[in-house]
């Protein structure tokens, strides 16, 4: 898939999923279209322009949701061991980790949405055949978790479609801060 093609796989290419798994694909698809076509027919530097006081991008916040969806679908699969130990990280991890909302200099727009398509179809993939979206795992050591709080695979997936609908609405709101594009309406 091209980067041109704002769409990933969604229910009515899956046809044989039903019940909840393809209620989980219509909904991650919706939210990632809203998010994705915010970017449509803009150049790189337009991606990384900033158009609020705020620090986020077109590009930064795709490749950001790119990152959480990567990240906590390994959650799914591997459990904690998935995700750092927030809580132990050091000042260059936390600007490191700021680099994720930046469309840097070195990164294309397409290249961005590629991989975001990547993770989208790995995502996909993994709510088709998980065999238990009850499972659970502890979560990762951080400050904004409640302690000894677990996530099954469910709460993950709630959690993932959040993340990409509240990016997608601060997405909205930069893209019309940029040319007066709007996702809706």
């Amino acid at each position: 898939m091209s980067s041109n093609d704002l769409r990933t796989a969604g229910p009515d290419e899956r046809q044989d999923v039903t019940g909840e798994r393809a209620e989980w694909l219509q909904a991650l698809g919706k939210q990632r279209h809203f998010l994705r076509f915010t970017a449509r027919g803009l150049g790189d530097e337009q991606a990384r322009r900033r158009t609020t006081d705020s620090e986020l991008c077109l590009g930064g916040l795709i490749k950001h949701v790119t990152e959480v969806e990567r990240g906590w679908c390994d959650f799914i699969q591997r459990g904690p061991s998935a995700m750092p130990d927030f809580t132990a990280m050091t000042e260059e991890d936390w600007a490191h980790r700021a680099d994720g909302f930046r469309l840097l200099p070195d990164e294309t727009l397409a290249g961005v949405l590629d991989a975001y398509a990547e993770v989208a179809r790995r995502t996909d993939d993994l709510v088709v055949t998980l065999p238990d979206l009850d499972a659970a795992w502890p979560l990762p050591k951080a400050p904004w978790f409640e302690p000894d709080a677990h996530w099954s695979a469910r709460r993950v997936l709630m959690h993932i479609v959040a993340e990409t609908a509240q990016h997608a609405g601060h997405a909205d709101i930069i893209r019309e801060s940029l040319d007066g594009a709007k996702s809706m309406g």
